[in-house]
């Protein structure tokens, strides 16, 4: 809902700046709706929205690469959940326990950080995790738990020989590799998107629509068009928040990497 409340709050404030120039229009002095006064409103607002189109393609491609790295770092805290299941299936039955762990976890990470997908199959794991997917909390903390349950498990495996030792050796620094992937994950659900430099854009904005209802011909066209230009603004406004948040809304982070790890667990 942070979306498309910024969505709207952003599309409220230009309509509201366009109807002021509207209604401000009429009570201004012959001298100020001169040729030459137009003009040079023509040329702030030109200035204007070259430096508001510049900051929105710069906001979308910041949001839009944050978003690829959230995914991309998905995928690899996933190949390393496979690493290390297969570590520890190498090692033998003694592992099994921390294998079970493992699987519970990510079968928990699944459902509580994409609530609106298929939840996988079984009853081995916590069903009543609360959603834990908005923009300020990746997962609940009884899934952390579970996890450095694991690792307790694995640190009081005894290898019996050298071969053992070296797969719980290798054991040992993949989970770090997982825990480590976990927060980083957790650091970069939260929204990158600076508050004062997002209101100077929307002041900017606010400023660019106040304009054009001052110039703007007093007819149902002009205010359509502008209308459509405001609800255009809008949802690029939607869609930067939503990928900076890519944990939430439409445009998430897609599940199926660590699905595939859940299919290792399984096996």
């Amino acid at each position: 809902m942070y979306e498309i409340g910024s969505a709207l709050l952003v599309f409220a404030l230009l309509l509201i700046g366009t109807a002021t120039g509207v209604l401000v229009k009429p009570l201004l002095p012959e001298e100020h709706k001169a040729h030459e006064t137009v003009q040079l409103i023509q040329l702030v607002i030109g200035m204007l929205v070259t430096f508001a189109a510049l900051v929105l393609g710069l906001m979308t491609a910041s949001a839009k690469s944050g978003f690829d790295t959230v995914g991309n770092d998905f995928r690899t805290y996933s190949a390393d959940l496979i690493q290390l299941n297969a570590t520890l299936r190498q090692y033998g039955a003694n592992a099994d326990e921390v294998r079970q762990l493992l699987r519970a976890y990510t079968a928990a990470a699944i459902a509580s950080t994409w609530p609106g997908e298929p939840h996988p199959g079984g009853d081995y794991y916590p069903r009543d995790l609360p959603p834990e997917n908005h923009a300020d909390k990746l997962e609940d903390s009884r899934l952390g738990d579970m996890l450095n349950l694991a690792g307790e498990k694995l640190r009081r495996l005894s290898a019996p020989d050298t071969f053992h030792q070296r797969l719980l050796d290798q054991g040992m620094q993949q989970f770090e590799t997982v825990v480590e992937a976990r927060w980083k994950l957790i650091e970069e659900a939260h929204s990158t998107i600076s508050q004062p430099f997002f209101k100077t854009l929307t002041f900017w904005l606010f400023i660019i629509f106040l304009s054009f209802g001052l110039i703007a011909p007093r007819n149902a066209l002009a205010l359509v068009t502008i209308t459509l230009g405001a609800l255009s603004i809008a949802s690029a406004v939607y869609v930067i928040v939503d990928l900076d948040t890519p944990f939430t809304g439409p445009i998430v982070i897609s599940s199926q990497p660590m699905r595939d790890a859940l299919d290792h667990l399984n096996r």
